[in-house]
């Protein structure tokens, strides 16, 4: 599983954002989001880049460690 820091979620409606524009991409898409420690687990058959576009395109940053 992927782990990304994403900044800017606050809601349900940002978790089924982000979860519909990987599942988008690949439909068999395990998405994990948690508000609250501003993280999203992604099992898939997506490229980190391809994870990390998907996500960017609905208006959230990445934030790298």
């Amino acid at each position: 599983m992927q782990v990304f820091n994403v900044q800017g979620m606050s809601c349900g409606h940002c978790v089924k954002a982000i979860t519909q524009a990987l599942q988008a991409k690949d439909p068999a898409a395990s998405v994990r989001v948690d508000l609250a420690a501003r993280e999203v687990g992604v099992e898939s058959a997506l490229t980190t880049e391809q994870v990390i576009a998907a996500i960017t395109e609905e208006g959230y940053e990445i934030k790298v460690a």
